[in-house]
C-alpha cells in the first residue's frame, strides 16, 4: 500500500511540474515559421520544409501584418530582387510616346452591292488586296428580272418605230420610263446604246465598279445567288491611314489635342511622317481604363508609334516597373517599416522613357519598390486571400 500511495504522488508532482512548465514558456502567437522557398508552408515551430527541406525561417507577426501590410523575411527580400529608392521631385520628359496600329480610314471606305436580284456567272476580281479603277468590270450577272426589262426596253423601242404618228400613246414617255429601270438596276447608259443598237438582250449582264480603292472584303464567289442590296465588295482608299494609339485615362488631360503629332514607322528606320489628331475616343473601356486617339496620315504602311509633344515640368516621378496598373487603376508598395510593405494608390501621368508622372498618392520622401512588385503583389495575395487593390477607395483617385 506504501508502495502504491508513492507512486500516485510521484505522478501527480509530475503532473503539476509538467504545467507550471508550461504556464512559464507559453507559445508566442504572433510567432511562425515559413520557408523561403515554399512560403504556402506554415509552421508553429521550428523545423524542416517538408517539400525542400530547407530550415524553416521564424517570422513575427506585426499590427500591420493583420491589415493592409506584409512583412517578409531577409532570405524572402534576397531572393525577390527586392529594391527600394526614395520618391523625389525630378523633369519629366517633353514626349509622349504610345504604341499605335495603322488602319484604313474608314471615312475613304465605299461598298459595291447588287441593286438586283441574280446568280453570279463571273467575277473579275477575285483576291484580298486588289486595286479596283472606277469604272472597272467587277461581275456578270444572270437575272430573269433584269433580262425581262431588257426585253420591254426593247419591244418598246419597237413599237414606237412601228406606230410612230399613229397612236395618242406618248412612246417616248414609255422608252424613257424603261430606261430608267435599267439604269436603276445597274446599267450604265453605253450599255443600253448597246442595247438599242443590237436590238438584242445579252442573257448575262457585266456590272462596273462605282468607286476606286483596294479590296477588304469579298465573300461572294462564282455560281452565288445575290439579293437585291447584298454586298458584293468592300473598297478601301489607301492614300492616307489612320494611326490608333491606346492612351491610359490619366494621361488624356496631358495631351493638346490642336498640336501637331508626330507618327514614327520602325520598319522605315525610324521615318517620320506629321499628322493632326483627328479623334479621341469619348467612351472608355472599364476594364482596363484605355482609350484610343486617332491621327490621319498619308499611308506608308507599316506598324508605327504616336509621339506627342508636351510641356517638359518638374513632378515627382518614379520607373516604370515600380507602377503596377489594371482595371482599377494603378498602385506603388512604399517601405512603412524595416521589412514591411504596404500598397497605396497612385494617380499617374506623363510617361517618358523609362519614367513615369506620379500626381498624386505619395510625397516626397516616401521609400518607394522599385524592383520585385509582383512579388509583393503575390506574397500579398496569398497570405491576405485577397488583392492590394481591394482595400483601396477607387472614388478618390
Amino acid at each position: 500500500m506504501t508502495m502504491r500511495y508513492t507512486l500516485i504522488i510521484a505522478t501527480v508532482f509530475l503532473l503539476l511540474v509538467s504545467c507550471k512548465g508550461e504556464k512559464e514558456a507559453p507559445q508566442d502567437p504572433d510567432i511562425y515559421y515559413t520557408c523561403s522557398m515554399d512560403p504556402q508552408v506554415i509552421a508553429y515551430k521550428p523545423g524542416k520544409c517538408p517539400i525542400c527541406h530547407m530550415e524553416l525561417t521564424k517570422v513575427k507577426k506585426t499590427n500591420g501584418d493583420m491589415k493592409d501590410e506584409i512583412q517578409l523575411s531577409d532570405q524572402q527580400i534576397q531572393l525577390g530582387n527586392i529594391m527600394t529608392d526614395t520618391i523625389r521631385t525630378g523633369t519629366i520628359g517633353d514626349q509622349l510616346v504610345l504604341t499605335a496600329t495603322l488602319n484604313f480610314d474608314q471615312m475613304k471606305s465605299s461598298s459595291v452591292s447588287s441593286r438586283i436580284m441574280g446568280r453570279i456567272e463571273k467575277l473579275y476580281f477575285k483576291n484580298l488586296g486588289d486595286y479596283v479603277k472606277k469604272g472597272s468590270p467587277l461581275y456578270d450577272l444572270y437575272s430573269e428580272e433584269l433580262n425581262n426589262a431588257k426585253q420591254e426596253y426593247l419591244l418598246t423601242l419597237d413599237k414606237k418605230k412601228t406606230f410612230s404618228g399613229e397612236t395618242v400613246i406618248d412612246f417616248d414617255q414609255l422608252l424613257q420610263s424603261a430606261k430608267n429601270k435599267l439604269l436603276l438596276w445597274g446599267m450604265t447608259e453605253a450599255q443600253v446604246e448597246e442595247l438599242e443598237k443590237n436590238g438584242k438582250a445579252a442573257p448575262v449582264t457585266t456590272f462596273y465598279s462605282t468607286a476606286a480603292g483596294y479590296i477588304t472584303t469579298l465573300d461572294i464567289r462564282e455560281g452565288d445567288y445575290v439579293m437585291e442590296g447584298s454586298t458584293i465588295i468592300k473598297l478601301a482608299d489607301l492614300s492616307s491611314l489612320w494611326a490608333e494609339a491606346q492612351v491610359y485615362t490619366s494621361q488624356l488631360a496631358d495631351i493638346d489635342r490642336s498640336s501637331i503629332a508626330t507618327v514614327q514607322l520602325p520598319d522605315f528606320d525610324d521615318k517620320e511622317i506629321k499628322g493632326r489628331i483627328e479623334f479621341v475616343n469619348p467612351e472608355i473601356n472599364p476594364d482596363t481604363r484605355i482609350n484610343l486617339i486617332r491621327v490621319s496620315i498619308p499611308n506608308s504602311g507599316m506598324p508605327a508609334y504616336v509621339l506627342l509633344k508636351n510641356p517638359q515640368r518638374k513632378t515627382l516621378t518614379l520607373p516604370i516597373d515600380a507602377v503596377i496598373r489594371d482595371g482599377k487603376g494603378a498602385t506603388v508598395w512604399i517601405q512603412t517599416a524595416d521589412k514591411t510593405f504596404k500598397s497605396v494608390m497612385v494617380q499617374t501621368g506623363l510617361e517618358s522613357d523609362d519614367r513615369i508622372e506620379i500626381k498624386s498618392g505619395l510625397t516626397i520622401g516616401d521609400i518607394v519598390v522599385i524592383r520585385g512588385t509582383y512579388l509583393l503583389n503575390s506574397e500579398f495575395i496569398f497570405k491576405k486571400g485577397t488583392t492590394p487593390m481591394s482595400g483601396h477607395d477607387m472614388k478618390n483617385m
